[in-house]
């Protein structure tokens, strides 16, 4: 079974050094925030700072802010008494006391309120904390892990952050590069999670890509990063024959002639952008000369790659090389 620790791979220098960065960090008690676009790996690197501790034989506990309701995520976090509010038939250990001993990994963290905020900064000050209804005080030995995709810094600026809980997480803030700066790695990912996704389908073996596959993979900015990676050669992988080498990739699974098209009254507004001063004017030349500037440049973009330059403008490959045929523009070796 794949795990996050499988997406720690690479060997472009922004990735090593971030790993370089884990590796000092993790025998250290403080706590340690993780920054990174969302699909960067955050949760992988987090495990990783856990086993590479002192604390590696001891509980690893995660849990994504986001995921959990402002009202159930103090309960989540730090537990609550029977009878603490409606349903609360019984005690419940939070998150934190479930890792005393070990490694707490909160993902998301920006996402909280001011009150958990507040509680996670007195854990982290005075390793102690009471439960939801409960005036016990709860005292535990919790190493934390803080992530985020947010800038915490402008937040705190902005008041929707605390100040000081971001100086007690900061004690050393790794950032995670993006995919679209880790160059050198996109095509050792992508066979990884090809291999894996023709074990999982019970495949001899993975027969490797095309370079045309290749040059889609590498013409993407990989907004979504290693996540959307992943997913987009698995479905790579599953659909492409079993003794063949992957050709087709399909970076949007939405991709179709027939998707729905957008409300009529969603371009409305598209009017305000014809200059007044450019009217009067032939509609259908102005359309026609708009659509031959914007393939020729998709093209050049695209090194004349056509399925590169059909992603660029929206269109599939087949919906491209109509525009291409519809004025003229096809190569010279194409043409008849």
């Amino acid at each position: 079974m794949q795990t996050e620790q499988d997406r720690l791979l690479g060997e472009s220098p922004a990735f090593l050094q971030a790993l370089d960065e884990v590796s000092a960090a993790a025998p250290l008690e403080k706590p340690i925030l993780i920054v990174g676009e969302r699909g960067t790996g955050k949760e992988g690197i987090a495990a990783r700072l856990h086993y590479l501790s002192n604390r590696w034989d001891a509980v690893f506990v995660k849990m994504n802010c986001a995921a959990i309701s402002d009202s159930l995520l103090e309960s989540e976090l730090f537990g609550h008494e029977a009878g603490a509010f409606t349903g609360a038939t019984r005690a419940h250990a939070g998150r934190f006391e479930r890792a005393d001993g070990g490694t707490l990994f909160l993902d998301e963290l920006a996402t909280t309120s001011g009150l958990v905020q507040e509680k996670v900064l007195r854990v982290i000050e005075y390793g102690e904390f009471e439960r939801l209804g409960g005036s016990k005080t709860q005292r535990i030995n919790v190493r934390l892990i803080a992530a985020t995709n947010e800038d915490l810094p402008r937040l705190a600026n902005a008041g929707k952050f605390r100040r000081d809980l971001l100086d007690r997480l900061a004690f050393d803030v790794i950032t995670l590069p993006p995919l679209r700066a880790r160059g050198e790695d996109l095509e050792l990912l992508a066979e990884a999670f090809a291999i894996n996704m023709a074990t999982e389908l019970d495949r001899e073996y993975f027969p490797g890509f095309t370079e045309a596959a290749v040059e889609r993979l590498r013409g993407h900015d990989w907004p979504g990063n290693v996540r959307e990676l992943k997913n987009v050669v698995e479905r790579a992988v599953y659909r492409a024959a079993p003794e063949a080498p992957v050709d087709e990739v399909s970076i949007d699974p939405f991709e179709s002639p027939f998707r729905p098209a957008p409300d009529a009254a969603a371009g409305q507004g598209l009017g305000g952008h014809v200059p007044a001063q450019q009217l009067p004017a032939n509609l259908k030349e102005s359309v026609a000369r708009f659509e031959v500037e914007l393939v020729e440049a998709a093209m050049r973009q695209a090194r004349h790659n056509q399925r590169k330059a059909a992603e660029l403008v929206g269109l599939t490959y087949h919906q491209f090389r109509g525009y291409l045929r519809k004025h003229g523009l096809q190569p010279k070796d194409e043409g008849g």
